[in-house]
């Protein structure tokens, strides 16, 4: 996401949330502070409030989803939910007055219910059990802020930003324009491993503070696709008039999945390795609007009773997915308007508080391989033949499916998403 925060210095605030591709050899630099992780992520207080807040963050996500398909329709749709509630909580801990009190309704909490206290612990804990190191799962959310030398921070903004938010801090001279750009854009390469290449093209001219965001997502299948079973080129029906060609990867395998008679939907699931899984949801032909007005954390736990394990035929198509929005429009929609007008209220930021959103911007990249994200090839050549198997289901994801990756322990929706056209980058 990025944020354009302005005032009579201009001040220029761009938060820019990165995912990085699942079949890609990427690892995140490392932080000092990586041996701290696990003394300053505190076991949560109280579960309640946090499972609270796994539902309400599901709802704000779906929530979102379906501004985008009014914004975006019939084409491909995919961000990360939780990139955005980090970073509406962090704005939110720097905010006061009405400008905090919308951040926090935007995101679904009503204060009366939860202090900002309570939540702001919530959500340092979903973020600190995040980057926990696991192996096999590599999960890292992490900021790093360009501040102006003119600006003036809050001693105390900026120690809480590196604890609560995984942020680190450089001192940059933006009076030269171009080498500022040119640092933050390196940073930004670096962090991608060359994969986001020249983002910020148009840095204003007294900018004078940029925060980038990034989220690093790299897992493997617990169950890889057999390379060989790819099939080169198979069907995929866009609309009723349009298809296009892909690769369709192929495994008989048992899964998770059902069948939701009330949606007329399926849904199946494809574990991670380790604490991540990836839901796939397959309505019947013309039924997608249905299904996406029903979205929401009571769908999700609904389907998660209902989950049975058995042998599926399953074909999964072979796709990168990517996609830009402009979030500013979608906020002020939900409510969240002081933010962006000139009574905004940031108090918790710098000295000088004459400052405003301009523009909100996201960006989320997927890429769905055979192996996940590792080479497992030498894993997978001793396979042994399928099992014969009486009469397996078979599901072909071979028209527009949803597609969700979440993160078991706190719960989280780390990317949500619709595939109308996988051959659309």
């Amino acid at each position: 996401i990025c944020y354009y925060l302005h005032s009579r210095m201009s001040l220029f605030l761009c938060l820019v949330f990165l995912m990085f591709g699942l079949h890609a050899t990427i690892h995140c630099a490392p932080h000092d502070s990586s041996e701290g992780k696990v003394a300053t992520c505190h076991s949560p207080q109280h579960n309640a409030t946090l499972y609270k807040m796994s539902s309400i963050n599901a709802d704000f996500a779906f929530n979102l989803y379906r501004r985008f398909t009014v914004e975006t329709p019939n084409r491909n749709i995919f961000f990360s939910p939780v990139s955005i509630t980090a970073a509406l909580a962090m704005l939110s801990y720097v905010a006061g007055s009405s400008t905090q009190t919308q951040i926090i309704q935007v995101l679904g909490f009503n204060l009366t219910d939860t202090s900002m206290t309570e939540l702001q612990q919530g959500f340092q804990h979903v973020i600190c059990s995040l980057n926990l190191p696991k192996k096999e799962l590599e999960l890292q959310m992490g900021n790093a802020l360009f501040l102006g030398k003119q600006l003036i921070p809050l001693a105390k903004f900026l120690d809480d930003v590196k604890i609560l938010y995984e942020t680190e801090v450089f001192s940059t001279d933006f009076s030269n324009v171009s080498a500022a750009q040119e640092e933050i854009n390196c940073y930004v390469e670096k962090q991608s491993k060359g994969k986001i290449v020249g983002l910020i093209q148009d840095l204003k001219q007294k900018s004078i503070m940029v925060l980038v965001n990034y989220i690093h997502f790299k897992a493997q299948w617990a169950s890889p696709f057999h390379l060989s079973k790819t099939e080169d080129s198979s069907i995929f029906l866009v609309n009723k008039t349009i298809t296009v060609q892909v690769p369709m990867m192929h495994q008989m395998e048992q899964y998770y999945h059902l069948v939701d008679t009330e949606l007329n939907c399926t849904v199946l699931q494809k574990d991670y390795s380790k604490n991540a899984l990836a839901l796939f949801v397959l309505p019947k032909e013309g039924n997608m609007e249905r299904v996406e007005k029903a979205m929401s954390s009571k769908t999700l736990k609904k389907w998660n009773r209902l989950l049975q394990k058995g042998w599926i035929d399953l074909f999964v198509p072979k796709f990168s997915i990517s996609a830009t929005y402009d979030l500013r429009n979608m906020l002020l929609q939900m409510g969240m308007k002081d933010a962006f007008a000139e009574n905004a209220d940031f108090p918790g930021l710098a000295e000088d508080n004459d400052l405003q959103l301009s523009y909100v911007y996201h960006k989320a990249v997927l890429h769905v391989r055979e192996e996940g994200t590792r080479d497992v090839a030498a894993s997978t050549d001793g396979l042994l033949d399928e099992p014969e198997i009486s009469v397996p289901s078979v599901i072909r994801f071979d028209r527009t499916f949803l597609l969700m990756i979440l993160e078991k322990s706190t719960r989280s929706i780390l990317f949500l998403g619709k595939v109308v056209d996988p051959t659309e980058v």
